[in-house]
């Protein structure tokens, strides 16, 4: 173990120098949702691909509904149905309209489509009707329709190429592929994208002490919390998070465990254990691991000068040097270690540019100062309101306070010069939410 006090920031560049980001793979569109875009996407087809209606109506010459009023009606013979996907366009000529669908075509002839609201919709009288799903033909499709209004060239006509034009830049290499993303992919007719995976993540916990969530607990046990909020918080931060069962205080059992994991894990996090007490067991367990079988890989415990999250431990372990960040125990202590550590090693494994949460200038609303270990990073936990531009300070300073956590979405940095911070003063906070 490192005898050294860390910085937080020096603890984090290690990690983040020591992290390359995942190789990239070919996906099937559904399997590259919340995965980094490798490449810039260019549009192959302009969309849409041709001019179509944006309604359900008639697709008209407008120099034959040119006046046309509820009173005196254009009079225009249908000469047949245009659908979405359908063949055969007809061509509209002098006096002639076809009835159109959302989405179909706009035939030869055509200039501009009258919606069905401002017609008879072909019944002969002077109130509208519904039209019919587009590719049901309605009886009397051909036959006469009454225009009550006129419409300009291009009305109701959704442009080719009016989305995006060909060649255009769709999406750009970096990108997070969400819902939105993927559909325009499959728009453009994109079946697979090159992409960085989500990194796999494998999160445990230890300690005897625990107990799983709907289990009874017995004298001196606890419910195991960490691995749960963990392994959520690495699925917020992009992962494929796998949870493991607490592992009980033996070094053995851990160590088998770990290498037991090593074949679906790109990141390992632990939790517990990487203290000064007598049964640290990650340290016990990891400490000497690479020394000689295998050579580069290792893991470091060390000291940052921090609250809460003093004790970390950060290293490499197996032959394909999978990372692994040791972290405290305390469930404070460790999701604040997590926001601030492996979110990023995350991020940076997705291959992501910036890795880090976003941060805010806040003015501390509170009813007495704060205090701060000199020389030590604080982070507080804190309700922050946009509006006001404030930060809260939410429950106590104590590691083992998990409720406040739940009702914060920031933390409040108290920086290592500071040992107290008076109501008022400006603070930067981290962005949680």
């Amino acid at each position: 173990m490192s005898s050294t006090i860390w910085s937080v920031d020096d603890h984090l560049e290690d990690i983040l120098g020591a992290i390359r980001p995942l190789d990239p793979i070919e996906l099937q569109l559904p399997d590259a949702q919340g995965c980094v875009l490798v490449d810039d996407i260019t549009v192959p087809v302009a969309l849409p691909p041709f001019d179509n209606s944006s309604m359900d109506g008639y697709a008209v010459r407008t120099a034959d509904v040119a006046g046309a009023t509820e009173e005196f009606p254009a009079v225009l013979s249908v000469i047949g149905d245009v659908a979405a996907g359908g063949e055969g366009l007809p061509t509209v000529g002098p006096g002639q309209a076809a009835r159109i669908m959302t989405g179909a075509p706009l035939p030869p002839g055509a200039e501009a489509v009258v919606p069905v609201e401002w017609t008879d919709a072909g019944t002969g009288g002077g109130a509208a009707t519904t039209m019919r799903p587009a590719g049901e033909a309605p009886e009397g499709a051909s036959g006469e329709v009454r225009v009550h209004r006129p419409v300009e060239a291009r009305a109701h006509v959704r442009a080719r190429g009016s989305d995006v034009q060909a060649g255009e830049l769709a999406l750009a290499a970096g990108t997070v592929l969400g819902p939105p993303q993927i559909g325009l992919l499959a728009a453009i007719g994109r079946g697979t994208v090159r992409v960085r995976p989500r990194p796999r993540v494998v999160v445990l916990s230890t300690g005897s002490e625990l107990v799983q969530p709907g289990e009874e607990l017995g004298e001196g046990q606890i419910y195991d919390s960490n691995s749960f909020a963990l392994a959520a918080a690495a699925r917020d931060a992009g992962a494929l998070a796998f949870r493991v069962g607490a592992v009980t205080d033996d070094a053995g059992t851990l160590r088998a465990t770990i290498e037991d994991q090593l074949i679906r894990a790109d990141l390992l996090v632990t939790t517990g254990g990487v203290s000064v007490g007598a049964y640290d067991v990650v340290k016990e367990a990891l400490s000497s691991v690479g020394d000689e079988d295998e050579p580069g890989s290792g893991i470091d415990f060390r000291k940052l000068a921090m609250q809460p999250g003093k004790p970390q431990g950060f290293g490499s372990i197996g032959p394909e040097h999978t990372p692994l960040l040791a972290l405290p125990g305390n469930p404070v202590s460790s999701y604040v270690s997590f926001e601030l550590f492996v979110r990023p090693a995350i991020r940076r494994l997705m291959g992501l540019p910036d890795v880090h949460r976003p941060k805010a200038r806040a003015v501390l609303k509170a009813d007495e100062p704060l205090s701060s270990p000199e020389g030590k990073r604080q982070f507080l936990r804190g309700a922050y309101d946009s509006e006001s531009g404030s930060a809260t300070p939410v429950g106590g300073a104590g590691s083992h306070l998990i409720a406040a956590l739940a009702h914060a979405d920031c933390l409040i940095v108290v920086p290592e010069s500071d040992t107290s911070m008076e109501p008022g003063a400006e603070v930067e906070v981290v962005l949680l939410g």
